[in-house]
């Protein structure tokens, strides 16, 4: 878990957002408050570490909008509902876009607690998911067109005297190819090679 991980609240209710920004500060130190979906929007810059509490019914934008909002904006910020009128079809709706639980009141702190900690640790696997798909894509535009067009058939299964009649080339100028590829994906085996192709 990040050191840096922060729980971003987002509650219309004055009293509950501060009741609720009390009780998650007893295990989580970093904590910011939202009255509002519209607020939160406004100062949160996409690059933070750390997961969304969030409540369902709210004036303006609601929970379950801003959830979707996220997701078409790309924002891979773990969602942690709260809600004191939930309906198991919101709840269902809300897991399936991703939601890491729908908790209704009352619930039990410890409750609270493990979801953000839950969150917490998916928020730090996307992001390391993202680093290494981010180093993968600056590796491969260090290939040339010709060792991309190798890079191809090789990950589709094809041998090198294969690629060298489908290329209309050497053997040899293939396994040249091959070699410097290879070398720039930093990837010590075609297998490894595969999986880099998979995760870009």
């Amino acid at each position: 878990m990040n050191d840096e991980s922060t729980v971003f609240l987002v509650d219309d209710d004055p009293a509950v957002l501060r009741s609720l920004a009390a009780l998650v500060k007893v295990v989580f130190p970093r904590v910011e408050a939202y009255r509002s979906a519209a607020e939160f929007l406004d100062t949160y810059n996409g690059d933070q570490h750390g997961c969304l509490v969030l409540d369902v019914a709210m004036p303006g934008m609601n929970g379950l909008e801003l959830q979707r909002k996220l997701s078409q904006d790309k924002i891979d910020l773990p969602v942690v509902f709260i809600t004191g009128h939930g309906n198991v079809q919101m709840a269902v709706g809300a897991m399936q876009a991703g939601a890491i639980n729908f908790l209704e009141k009352p619930f039990r702190e410890q409750e609270l607690w493990d979801s953000i900690r839950k969150a917490f640790e998916l928020d730090h696997q996307n992001r390391r998911r993202k680093a290494r798909r981010a180093k993968i894509q600056t590796r491969m535009t260090q290939l040339t067109d010709g060792e991309r067009a190798v890079f191809n058939l090789i990950v589709e299964g094809k041998y090198n005297k294969e690629i060298a009649d489908a290329l209309g080339l050497s053997v040899r100028t293939i396994e040249d190819r091959r070699a410097r590829l290879m070398k720039k994906m930093e990837a010590g085996s075609v297998a490894e090679l595969v999986q880099l192709a998979m995760m870009h």
